[in-house]
């Protein structure tokens, strides 16, 4: 399927050609994130389907998401297989403050360090993180198929559209006009990817984007999971 084309919308007898551009909203991740009051997202749904309870004890303010250093190497993938180089580097930056007395790096817990990383105002990582999103950045580079898909597209677009009466927000990690939405998961051991995908829910997550996705454009769009993990991938 071939998605490059101009969908025809009908608008009362005649009509409009509808656009990506006219689709996809191009927003930092905090200005999206922003708005989850106002739109349900996959994230959402999820607690949700988890425990309504929770979901509710989010909406009131009562319950943070937490950030661990897993998700910091899930951005900083993201961001360096998705967006370049480049955006990369304006977003992150690898090491740390060096002690003089030892000279190796101060501790992630120590007061220099957290002083330290104030100031540069970019999130951290550490030598091994940034190693391991070099490798997976190379290895979808060198994936014909992961090559492929991420040849020609638009990074981190986002969709709000109206579903089943809710409103909904998506963010996708990768929109390929000749192929369709690709989605970027990482993952500590290929082995166990599939059990991973049952248990955070990768295919509710994407049937989500898709029907969020067919509101707003009108198609049922192709879906592509790709995985990389140091030089190993799957898609």
């Amino acid at each position: 399927m071939n998605i490059t084309q101009v969908w025809k919308r009908s608008s009362g007898a005649g009509g409009r050609d509808i656009s990506w551009n006219d689709i996809l909203i191009r927003e930092p991740s905090d200005v999206y994130h922003a708005q989850a009051n106002k739109y349900l997202s996959s994230h959402r749904l999820s607690a949700f389907r988890e425990c309504p309870l929770l979901y509710r004890r989010w909406q009131l303010g009562e319950v943070v998401d937490e950030d661990r250093p897993a998700y910091v190497l899930g951005r900083a993938a993201h961001s360096l297989i998705l967006e370049g180089l480049k955006v990369f580097q304006d977003q992150y930056v690898v090491g740390g403050p060096i002690n003089p007395r030892t000279g190796l790096p101060f501790g992630a817990n120590t007061k220099a360090f957290a002083e330290w990383a104030q100031q540069i105002d970019k999130e951290v990582l550490s030598e091994a993180q940034a190693k391991i999103a070099k490798e997976m950045n190379d290895s979808v580079s060198c994936h014909p198929l992961g090559a492929e898909l991420l040849a020609r597209g638009i990074p981190e677009g986002v969709i709000r559209a109206e579903y089943r009466g809710i409103p909904c927000q998506i963010r996708l990690d990768w929109l390929a006009p000749e192929y369709g939405i690709v989605d970027l998961k990482t993952s500590d051991n290929l082995s166990w990817f599939e059990s991973d995908a049952r248990k955070f829910h990768y295919l509710n997550q994407l049937a989500f984007y898709r029907s969020v996705a067919a509101q707003a454009t009108g198609e049922t769009l192709p879906v592509y999971l790709i995985a990389p993990r140091g030089f190993c991938f799957m898609v």
